[in-house]
């Protein structure tokens, strides 16, 4: 069989292919839908060039679904935090099993698309094969290392990354390289979400996998299918020749489905056969995970917070000299032009940004003067200092701070409020890769209802920078504001130059400022915003 020719096997696999009928268990749903796949649409056309591939695993592009409607993001974080700063419930677990090539990937997407949720997570169980030896490279090399064995995955790792995310925790995975069999030395960041689909052949082979597990999908093709598919694949993505995917099928690849994949369809919740093209399978899952899903409101979470208590003791406000209350009459005024609304909000955020730097860790010091004597002063005692602007308006303080610290770094976070739910999405994160030891100070211009200051401090938690070397920084705030943050994260320095007591039907702060970053930048306010073009909307 290793010397068959394409055209052979295409012509041997179409007269021998038969539709087997679907099995059935107590234990398990099969689900029966329309759709089926064609043969001749699954091998490369006869003469087609075979191309060298760089294609990794885990690819470079942005982790979005696009669809006819909408954008969905395929790797975030949970749309809302509890008064505590922790996730309100742990996320939904989907794991897809099945053979090589049986189309669990195409599965996901569809799910994807139909669950209609913010923030949805894929985890390919492909990451985390193991780092093969000089000798284990050499039998790859020649397709004679067994990649569809259990012993193949870094089960370990696997584990404890899903188990992270699974809690709403930031993760890396390894980028495996299909060409060379090697990791990629860059690693990929990936973060929470509502709802993680976990997919590979050897999903249901471990049973502390099976525990995070809260849906079991077991996708059944017919081996021919998943042959042609297999050899389109490896053709034409992985630079591979027939006769070496021909050995490494028989010698692996089958033998290795019917030793471990295929035993495992019992512990399936549902049986998809037929893949992405059984729509009526789709649904049924999608039905499911929505019964699953709660509706929680992050203001009615936020509400419960002590906002009855005195202000804590976290929270320091600038001094109230008659500089900064002018300041403040300046820019409160609805009729101060936008050049002067400006110009004083800079002086404004100079102070607030100097006011801040006196919290961070100092220690003695002593240098010589020029005239030969000893100053006893004092200089920061820490790893380094980076800013981390909340978009858009947080990125107004930025000029502040780099004012006043030499070499500053700077990291963006931008979250908008969802127009239909009124709960804070992230949308865009850059920090620092090593950002975890330094002391951060996060910049906002207003904190209202403190929603999106939580997410911003959980995201860099989760970057493991520590919670007492986080210093919010914002030109004005409103109490629910401070005590969602305050009782959210003991830790958290909070900086203001003044609070506010209420807000008003729009989460704008009373007396406040307005919308602040309308002024700033002279835009206007707007009543909605789609895909195609992006959103002012402020974080509250």
């Amino acid at each position: 069989m290793t010397r068959l020719n394409q055209e052979y096997l295409t012509r041997s696999i179409s007269n021998n292919f038969l539709c087997k009928p679907l099995k059935k268990d107590r234990n398990h749903l099969d689900v029966v839908g329309s759709g089926e796949d064609s043969l001749d649409r699954l091998l490369p056309p006869s003469g087609a060039p075979r191309r060298k591939s760089n294609t990794l695993l885990s690819k470079t592009e942005p982790p979005l679904l696009r669809t006819g409607t909408r954008t969905i993001y395929t790797a975030g974080r949970p749309p809302w935090y509890d008064e505590h700063g922790a996730q309100s419930k742990e996320a939904f677990v989907i794991g897809l099993c099945g053979g090589s090539a049986s189309g669990k990937t195409t599965v996901a997407n569809k799910i994807i698309e139909a669950l209609d949720v913010p923030w949805v997570v894929l985890l390919s169980m492909d990451s985390f094969y193991k780092v093969l030896s000089p000798e284990e490279q050499a039998l790859a090399a020649s397709n004679d290392y067994n990649f569809d064995h259990p012993a193949a995955f870094d089960c370990e790792l696997l584990v404890t990354t899903l188990r992270k995310l699974k809690q709403g925790k930031s993760v890396k995975i390894p980028v495996y390289d299909f060409t060379t069999h090697r990791r990629q030395k860059d690693w990929k960041n990936l973060y929470g979400a509502s709802v993680i689909i976990f997919e590979g052949i050897m999903s249901f082979a471990d049973k502390e996998l099976l525990q995070l597990l809260d849906m079991k999908i077991f996708v059944d093709t017919d081996s021919d299918i998943r042959l042609v598919r297999r050899l389109r694949r490896d053709i034409t993505e992985r630079g591979r020749d027939i006769e070496g995917v021909i050995k490494q099928y028989n010698k692996f690849v089958k033998p290795a489905f019917e030793q471990y994949i295929e035993p495992t369809m019992r512990l399936a919740d549902i049986v998809v056969p037929r893949g992405g093209g059984n729509m009526v399978a789709i649904d049924l899952i999608v039905q499911h995970v929505h019964s699953q899903l709660e509706e929680v409101s992050v203001l009615a979470l936020l509400a419960s917070a002590q906002q009855t208590q005195p202000l804590p003791q976290t929270l320091s406000v600038l001094e109230s000299t008659p500089q900064v209350r002018g300041l403040h009459t300046i820019i409160r005024n609805k009729d101060t032009s936008r050049d002067e609304f400006i110009f004083y909000s800079k002086r404004l955020m100079r102070l607030l940004i100097e006011h801040a730097l006196t919290f961070l860790p100092s220690q003695p010091c002593v240098v010589q003067t020029p005239q030969g004597h000893e100053y006893e002063g004092s200089s920061y005692n820490g790893r380094g200092i980076t800013g981390v602007s909340i978009l858009r308006a947080g990125e107004t303080m930025e000029p502040a701070l780099r004012a006043v610290c030499k070499d500053v770094r700077i990291g963006k976070i931008l979250i908008q409020t969802n127009l239909d739910s009124g709960e804070p999405e992230l949308h865009y994160l850059r920090l620092p890769k090593d950002i975890s030891e330094d002391h951060v100070i996060l910049m906002d211009s207003t904190v209202s209802t403190g929603a999106a200051a939580m997410m911003a401090v959980r995201v860099l938690l989760d970057h493991e920078v520590q919670e007492d070397k986080i210093v919010l920084v914002s030109l004005l705030m409103a109490e629910l504001g401070v005590h969602s943050v305050a009782y959210a994260f003991p830790k958290v320095k909070i900086i203001t130059s003044a609070v506010d007591k209420s807000l008003d039907d729009n989460l704008h702060v009373i007396p406040g400022i307005g919308d602040f970053g309308d002024r700033y930048f002279g835009t206007d306010g707007f009543d909605g915003w789609s895909d195609e073009e992006e959103p002012h909307q402020p974080s509250y």
